[in-house]
């Protein structure tokens, strides 16, 4: 198959384009984080969530520590094609690396920033120290 697609996408100056990982079914954000050419390649062949680790400067197959993959229900490009969005199942329910169900914790109130969802797992008990 050609890799046209590819081209479509419209990748900032470090070669990157931001994705946003929901949650099929309930329509739930669960977090953002970036692709690259190959990550985005990968995640079509094996339908599950790659990212770009901006902090590791390497391909993070989501869950590869955790178990807590993210199975690619469908992808889709915003008008601009400088978007992505992702429709997932999110396995284990979990796909903040705080334990928390989704990245979008903190809620903005008359006194800051609040969290207002609970962790479901302390992320020493999903997480191995290298």
């Amino acid at each position: 198959m050609s890799e046209d697609w590819l081209d479509t996408v419209n990748w900032d100056p470090q070669g990157l384009v931001p994705a946003i990982a929901q949650e099929a079914g309930s329509g739930k954000v669960l977090m953002l984080a970036w692709m690259n050419r190959d990550s985005l390649r990968l995640t079509r062949e094996t339908g599950h969530a790659v990212y770009w680790s901006r902090s590791r400067q390497r391909l993070w197959h989501k869950g590869e520590e955790s178990g807590h993959q993210q199975v690619v229900r469908a992808m889709r490009l915003d008008c601009d094609g400088d978007v992505l969005l992702l429709e997932v199942e999110q396995k284990g329910g979990i796909a903040c690396h705080t334990g928390r169900h989704h990245c979008f914790f903190r809620e903005l109130r008359e006194t800051g920033w609040e969290e207002v969802d609970p962790v479901l797992k302390d992320p020493q008990a999903i997480y191995r120290k290298g």
